[in-house]
């Protein structure tokens, strides 16, 4: 059965592409190696404590309180649930990274939030 001219350029092509797909991830490989290696030398000459430990201890924090109340999760679906939880974990994360953090705090927190948390986020006791 004779093929079109499109239809031998798309095989060619296809042929070009799967015959250079080791090169490909060598130099895939390769720029990962050399990115790791610039980091790794990044740090190396940054021994001034640039690094998040150290940057923490400077960290001054505030008399501000943030307080979510978590009472109104029997009035919520699933769903909703679940995207407050993503905004807590979020909120949590931030603060912890933040220059002048407040004081987070979590109330009325059981029923549908307490068993979505224990399901997908085990780490959450350990908050402080």
């Amino acid at each position: 059965e004779p093929m079109s001219k499109r239809q031998r350029k798309k095989l060619l092509k296809q042929k070009q592409w799967e015959e250079q797909k080791d090169l490909r991830r060598q130099k895939r490989k390769e720029k990962r190696q050399k990115r790791k290696l610039e980091r790794q030398s990044k740090l190396d000459s940054n021994n001034e404590g640039n690094d998040r430990k150290r940057m923490r201890r400077e960290v001054v924090p505030t008399t501000l309180r943030l307080v979510v109340d978590c009472s109104f999760d029997d009035l919520m679906v699933l769903k909703d649930v679940k995207k407050l939880h993503k905004q807590i974990q979020r909120c949590y994360a931030e603060n912890r990274k933040a220059f002048h953090p407040v004081q987070f705090y979590l109330t009325s927190h059981g029923g549908q939030l307490k068993s979505n948390m224990n399901e997908n986020d085990k780490g959450w006791v350990n908050w402080k």
